[in-house]
């Protein structure tokens, strides 16, 4: 939980750091970077699933 909290302030100050300099924010459009770090997330957790099964 403590690493969801820093990563969400570092967002955070980031993305106020941006618009303060009036700079173009560093991330893709919402919904498209939610599916890409869903689809890191659940890439690596099939990758898991496979090596298991064929590993027994």
């Amino acid at each position: 939980m403590k690493e969801v909290i820093l990563a969400l302030v570092s967002g955070l100050v980031v993305g106020m750091l941006f618009k303060f300099l009036k700079l173009p924010l560093p991330a893709p459009p919402v919904f498209s970077a939610v599916m890409g770090v869903f689809g890191v997330y659940f890439g690596g957790v099939v990758f898991d699933w496979i090596a298991k099964y064929f590993q027994s």
